[in-house]
């Protein structure tokens, strides 16, 4: 007889159920779960699926193991170089003044900002802050609902929540169903955000694009939101890509197929040793997707001497120091991180003077190659 019928997935925003899965990773290890030096595996995997709640359009993280999230990467100077940008912006635009209060909420990505703007003259709030600052925050929270409201509560009459996020209208549009993994639980389209702000006495009064990461959204929300041009017409570029259209959003599975089987056949059909760059989190789907372990790709060179020594999670690559490669023979460095291009060859110019190429991921599965 069959067993009992599944709970039904409860949203994570509205508390809704009716919706669907778009993607489906398979099963996957936890992305930051790096093994200890000299532990073989195999890797514990859990299943790994997003989940499109058609009441409030929010696109969730399924399920999760609740694995410990320690993120043992350094902070790429792209990275430092956007909150830079986003900071003199904020204060260009008179968003951000010396003498106000500011707060900021915690993520496992990178640096906190709330150094850099009390170094611009503001000070730490001690209750309702003028400016609430979130990186990549929101992304980290199981119970979406409840995040919003802390984050609206702790916001100052006439202050700025400003959120830092990967837009669901950016996965889309570039195609990134690996920005999927374990830990990360919310992945918001704009007008879904804007909907859900709404609910808390907030609104998105001005949406950024940059290109961090291949789009990076930056909101600014305000309990008396005033869009500009520039900001309908992220939203309205948003719907176009497809947040609110389940066939766009289903086509992320094809997206997913098609790029592991064509970073497959790349690594199976060069004629010279390929090595990596990168071991960072979202390297973890493709390599896993695609089945790639140390017989295609014998090791992954990165930065973080905490990687250095251990495996990449799901596989047997060891994640080896880029020095190692500097002194080595020539060989096709494939970027995980596209976004680190500029900086990895200023970093490594010895890689090129050896007869290397740094080899963008995104080319590979673009058949530019």
């Amino acid at each position: 007889m069959p067993g009992p019928a599944a709970e039904p997935f409860q949203c994570r925003h509205c508390r809704g159920t009716t919706g669907e899965v778009v993607l489906d990773l398979g099963e996957q290890p936890g992305c930051e779960q790096f093994a200890e030096p000299g532990d073989p595996g195999p890797d514990p995997v859990f299943g790994l699926r997003m989940w499109w709640c058609a009441g409030c359009g929010l696109a969730q993280l399924a399920e999760d193991p609740g694995l410990p999230e320690t993120v043992r990467g350094v902070e790429p100077e792209a990275m430092r170089n956007q909150a830079a940008k986003v900071l003199s912006r904020l204060s260009a635009e008179g968003w951000m003044r010396a003498g106000q209060t500011a707060v900021e909420f915690g993520s496992p990505h990178g640096s906190a900002w709330l150094p850099k703007v009390l170094a611009r003259g503001l000070m730490r709030a001690s209750e309702r802050a003028d400016l609430v600052l979130d990186v990549y925050g929101l992304l980290h929270e199981p119970d979406q609902e409840e995040a919003l409201r802390r984050r609206a509560e702790q916001l100052a009459p006439g202050g700025l929540l400003m959120l830092q996020l990967f837009s669901l209208g950016s996965v889309l549009k570039h195609g990134q169903w690996d920005e999927l993994r374990h830990g990360h639980y919310a992945y918001w389209s704009l007008p879904a955000l804007d909907q859900a702000l709404r609910r808390h006495g907030l609104g998105i009064h001005r949406a950024w694009s940059y290109p961090l990461a291949g789009g990076t959204a930056v909101v600014l929300a305000t309990h008396d939101p005033q869009p500009d041009k520039e900001t309908e017409a992220a939203c309205a570029e948003e719907v176009a890509a497809g947040v609110t259209d389940r066939d766009a959003l289903r086509a992320l599975q094809d997206r997913a197929d098609a790029d592991a089987a064509a970073l497959r056949r790349w690594l199976e059909d060069r004629p010279r040793r390929v090595i990596g760059y990168g071991a960072a989190s979202r390297s973890v789907p493709l390599l896993c997707h695609a089945g790639v372990d140390v017989e295609l790709l014998p090791a992954v060179a990165d930065a973080s001497p905490d990687k250095q020594g251990r495996r990449i999670p799901g596989t047997r690559i060891p994640v080896i120091p880029p020095s190692y490669l500097a002194a080595g023979q020539p060989a096709d460095m494939v970027l995980l991180l596209p976004q680190l291009l500029d900086e990895v060859r200023r970093t490594w110019p010895e890689i090129e003077a050896h007869g290397g190429r740094w080899i963008s991921v995104n080319d590979v599965l673009a058949g530019r190659t």
